[in-house]
C-alpha cells in the first residue's frame, strides 16, 4: 500500500488543522494505521494509531485530549485532526501503516509502510 500525507501548513498556537493520509490498495481496510512526527533535531515520535475498524485508538501522552485519529475505509483515508496546537508540535507529520489489523507493533515504532511526510508549523 502507498500512503501520502497531506493538509500540513502554518498556524497558530492555539489553533487547529486537519491532515489526511490518502492510501492506494485495496487492502488499506485490513490495516492498522498511524502517525509519526519528527521535529527539527529530534528523533522521530509515535503520535497515534487507530484499528483498522477504527473502533480503537491509542494516543501518545503528549497529544491526548488534543489530538483525535479517525479514518475511512470507504475513503481509504486516515485523518489526524489537530486542536490546540503548541509550537512543540512543530514537526513532519508521517502517517504509517502495519500488516495486521491492530496497532502492536505501530505504538511501539515499528511499520510496514511508510509516507511522505507533511509539514506542520505552529507559531507562538
Amino acid at each position: 500500500v502507498q500512503l501520502q500525507a497531506s493538509g500540513g501548513g502554518l498556524v497558530q498556537a492555539g489553533g487547529s488543522l486537519r491532515l489526511s493520509c490518502a492510501a492506494s490498495g485495496r487492502t488499506f481496510i485490513t490495516y492498522a494505521t498511524g502517525w509519526f512526527r519528527q521535529a527539527p533535531g529530534k528523533e522521530r515520535e509515535f503520535v497515534a494509531a487507530i484499528s483498522w475498524s477504527g473502533g480503537s485508538t491509542y494516543y501518545a501522552d503528549s497529544v491526548k485530549g488534543r489530538f483525535t485519529i479517525s479514518r475511512d475505509n470507504a475513503k481509504n483515508t486516515m485523518y489526524l485532526e489537530m486542536n490546540n496546537l503548541k509550537p512543540e508540535d512543530t514537526a513532519v507529520y508521517y502517517c504509517a501503516a502495519e500488516n495486521e489489523g491492530w496497532y502492536t507493533r505501530l505504538i511501539r515504532g515499528l511499520y510496514d509502510y511508510w509516507g511522505q511526510g507533511t509539514l506542520v508549523t505552529v507559531s507562538s
